[in-house]
């Protein structure tokens, strides 16, 4: 066989290889983002729950019983089938992607993202653990503290669509001002719905 031949064909192997990595690496993402809106879908939701569960504690014994029964329910439901496996698999296909393109590890960038995946993580797993305070009526959370917890995943998830989308350290600082900015906002609307409830004569735990 002539040595154009083995050339030839040594490059068409390396092309297919490189177009099945190509391919298998936008299977990973496309897995990875449709996964990770359904793990957001359900740190945002969790919380929500949490705080009417927290605030049916006020209702009468009878109707509290009840209440308390179909948020266990919900709450487990929503946590072992949604939320969790879909962190599991956000989890594994970015780990997919991220040895198929191994030079991400080397830009900052990327050491920012993953820093807060990991506190979205420790999120999830202190939302699991409210959970089994919640089932067996333990919770010393109050509906005001749960609603200001329930904003950290949304100022985390703005954190890592900013970091990567605007890359450079120059825009990282305006990531960051906006970031407080969004937090203070948040906390001003969350203080506006308390003295609204609070106007209406409703009690606020």
């Amino acid at each position: 066989m002539r040595i154009e031949t083995l050339i030839y064909l040594d490059t068409q192997y390396t092309i297919r290889n490189t177009s099945i990595l190509k391919m298998l690496y936008l299977y990973a993402k496309a897995i990875h983002i449709i996964f990770m809106v359904c793990w957001m879908a359900g740190l945002f939701y969790m919380p929500r729950l949490f705080i009417y569960h927290t605030e049916a504690r006020q209702k009468p014994l009878e109707s509290y019983k009840v209440l308390h029964e179909q948020f266990k329910v919900m709450e487990s439901r929503l946590w072992w089938v949604i939320t969790t496996p879909a962190m599991v698999i956000t989890i594994l296909s970015a780990s997919v992607m991220l040895y198929l393109s191994p030079s991400f590890l080397s830009q900052g960038w990327m050491h920012v993202k993953l820093l807060l995946v990991g506190c979205l993580i420790g999120y999830h797993f202190k939302c699991q653990q409210i959970m089994y305070k919640l089932r067996d009526e333990q919770s010393t959370w109050t509906s005001m503290h749960l609603r200001m917890w329930n904003e950290a995943s949304t100022i985390i998830l703005f954190a890592i669509v900013f970091i990567v989308i605007f890359r450079s350290a120059v825009d990282w600082i305006y990531c960051v001002l906006s970031l407080v900015g969004l937090a203070v906002v948040l906390m001003l609307l969350i203080k506006l719905y308390k003295k609204y409830r609070k106007s209406k004569g409703e009690k606020i735990d």
